[in-house]
């Protein structure tokens, strides 16, 4: 199991990190290590603060009005709650990309170079368009699209569309990159696509996915952590969770006696 005492191979970690919505508290004293180059699946049932946690880890809650955050996000050692963070470049850090598709209302040149712009990462029209070239390429899409290119994002199909907003998140060279249920609105053959890609990107990025699916956290994840009622009740390799869990809870979840 990773955690911050293990630090080696830890990219962030999160220190008694409690979530508040006005009065009613969502996670409770969470403290999970999330290894480089590795993925990592948070699973639970719904309602159990999966998502909550992920939008913890690049600030996504600052954006909820009544949000309240107690403890601490670490991302290569350093406390990503303080007060002089740049939110901004945190989040080019720590890219995410979310349960619906979400291409910008822009030709898909412009959904890949967007960041890039945003962050003056290159230097030249050349430069920007082998940067999106590349992209695509990385989430197999170039072979698909590159006679298209200034065609808006949303003609695409679904599956297509999540992969260009993962090209998308991935064009400005995150260390992390933070995945809500990136499968649910799509279909398996577009699944399977979404999985490969995951399993590929992990060589270079760190990576972590909140998932429904038993089967998909199985598939692709090299560690999970099981959340019920906001608490993480266990937490370890995959390996260890699916097959010699500790728990009563995260065996009887596994085993679908709820959920």
């Amino acid at each position: 199991m990773a955690n911050k005492d293990d630090k080696k191979n830890i990219r962030m970690y999160s220190e008694n990190l409690s979530v508040f919505y006005g009065e009613k508290q969502a996670l409770f004293d969470v403290n999970i290590g999330i290894e480089t180059n590795k993925v990592t699946a948070l699973i639970g049932p719904s309602g159990c603060g999966k998502s909550t946690y992920l939008r913890c880890l690049n600030r996504m809650n600052d954006l909820v009005d009544s949000c309240r955050i107690e403890g601490k996000v670490y991302l290569d050692g350093y406390n990503i709650y303080k007060k002089k963070v740049d939110v901004v470049l945190l989040r080019q850090k720590i890219g995410m990309v979310f349960q619906k598709p979400n291409p910008f209302p822009k030709s898909i040149y412009d959904n890949i170079a967007y960041g890039p712009r945003l962050h003056n990462l290159t230097n030249s029209k050349e430069e920007l368009d082998a940067l999106v070239e590349k992209c695509l390429r990385r989430v197999g899409l170039w072979e698909e699209v590159s006679d298209r290119l200034n065609t808006p994002g949303t003609s695409l199909s679904g599956g297509q569309q999540q992969r260009l907003c993962i090209a998308r998140a991935i064009a400005v060279s995150p260390e992390v990159i933070l995945m809500d249920e990136p499968c649910s609105a799509l279909d398996p053959i577009a699944t399977g696509k979404i999985e490969e890609l995951i399993i590929e990107l992990k060589k270079k990025f760190t990576i972590v996915i909140v998932t429904h699916s038993m089967q998909q956290a199985a598939r692709i994840s090299d560690n999970t952590a099981f959340f019920h009622m906001g608490k993480v009740i266990e937490y370890g390799t995959t390996e260890k969770i699916f097959n010699d869990a500790k728990e009563k809870k995260t065996k009887d979840y596994i085993s679908g006696k709820y959920g």
